[in-house]
């Protein structure tokens, strides 16, 4: 059984509706699915429908965004309620947030003279764009001639190290692995940074972390050896997905899986 936990809709910064997204999950061959959109749970009645249809089973997912010590930190949570009011109060928070947070990016841009209105960076969300991110801009400097390629737009002008780089400081880490256990799912911690690895790995653990994503294209196989062992020595779930935006990446859904004999612990707790 080919799946694959960590993959990205229009309704945050993917490129592709939810709709496209399973259908394309179903022709790249995946089995299973979950949609962990940044900060919304709004594609999973979509997701869930066509997935019935097309013999998917998608799991209802959110990645949490979050901060520690003023660095970047995401937090999967698998199985939750997607309509839970602290999921749905979570989502509209967010998106108020993330929008003051765009208008000040690009305040900095026009101070620079780099000149892209928050009405550009909202036709690049698309109208299923509830959640603006980054990305969204990227594409708007792209289009604007600003930046060649979305890529070269983080690197040159909005990556996390640049002076028009606005943090999404919407919640402390601790904070997001609690909201996903009040909404009655499972906290993955999803890509964690080495450097601050060990040091907050124990902190997310007391707070109620389940487990880690292990298993990522980006991962080296010495990368998941150390992280299986991290798993096996402190008792936590192995999780896995592409964290798949846009066939412009040059890879397909179902390029890259996880089998589910690798990750049997987490959908045996999520009851697949």
């Amino acid at each position: 059984m080919k799946v694959d936990l960590h993959i990205h809709t229009s309704a945050s910064d993917g490129a592709w509706s939810a709709e496209a997204v399973v259908r394309g999950a179903a022709s790249g061959g995946l089995d299973v699915i979950a949609i962990a959109d940044h900060d919304t749970t709004a594609s999973f009645s979509v997701a869930e429908a066509v997935g019935s249809e097309v013999r998917v089973q998608v799991i209802p997912a959110i990645e949490v965004s979050s901060t520690y010590n003023g660095r970047s930190i995401h937090i999967l949570g698998y199985f939750v309620d997607p309509v839970s009011e602290v999921i749905l109060n979570h989502r509209v928070h967010a998106t108020k947030h993330r929008e003051a947070r765009m208008r000040e990016m690009l305040s900095r841009l026009t101070e620079a003279e780099i000149l892209v209105t928050y009405e550009d960076v909202k036709t690049e969300a698309g109208p299923d764009g509830g959640v603006l991110g980054r990305p969204h801009l990227a594409k708007a400097l792209v289009k604007a001639g600003y930046a060649t390629s979305v890529p070269d737009a983080f690197n040159s002008l909005i990556g996390n190290e640049s002076q028009f780089c606005v943090p999404t400081d919407l919640l402390e880490a601790i904070e997001a692995v609690q909201l996903i256990l009040a909404s009655g799912g499972i906290p993955v911690w999803a890509h964690p940074p080495r450097d601050i690895f060990d040091a907050l790995l124990p902190e997310l653990i007391s707070s109620g972390l389940r487990g880690i994503e292990v298993y990522r294209p980006s991962h080296s196989p010495k990368d998941v050896t150390r992280l299986e062992a991290v798993c096996s020595k402190e008792g936590l779930l192995t999780s896995g997905g592409s964290d798949w935006h846009t066939p412009d990446s040059g890879r397909s859904l179902g390029d890259f899986f996880v089998d589910a004999v690798e990750i049997e612990d987490l959908l045996r707790v999520g009851g697949v």
